[in-house]
């Protein structure tokens, strides 16, 4: 089915622009989730990014290369090394598409908020 056709429908995100597929498909791994928070701190080589894993080098590069191709990472060669950095723009775009949805998530708090008290 046609993303266009699924995303163009009356809903919260009617209107709005739908992060590629690639940002939500390299977000759905707890490595590159966690490749990305360590980049938060700052450009890392990765060598130091593949010494915080239990995984071989070439597993660590080919998270990076999915990083890369989502446009999350980018990558600088320095010497014989590359120094990986942190784009945060498409993490943005995923915040502004989410954010419709966050009304949805406060009204069903707040009803069991209500639910707790009176049980209490």
């Amino acid at each position: 089915m046609c993303r266009k056709f699924l995303t163009c429908r009356k809903s919260p995100t009617y209107g709005r622009v739908v992060p590629d597929d690639d940002v939500f498909l390299a977000l759905a791994n707890p490595v590159r989730r966690r490749l990305l928070e360590i980049l938060a701190d700052g450009p890392r080589t990765a060598g130091d990014l593949a010494g915080r894993f239990d995984l071989s080098r070439p597993a660590v590069a080919e998270h990076l290369q999915v990083l890369r191709k989502a446009g999350l990472v980018r990558d600088e060669p320095s010497g014989r090394q590359r120094h990986y950095h942190l784009t945060a723009e498409p993490l943005a775009d995923v915040g502004d598409w989410l954010h419709p949805f966050e009304r949805f998530w406060r009204g069903r708090l707040r009803t069991l908020a209500d639910i707790l008290e009176e049980d209490s």
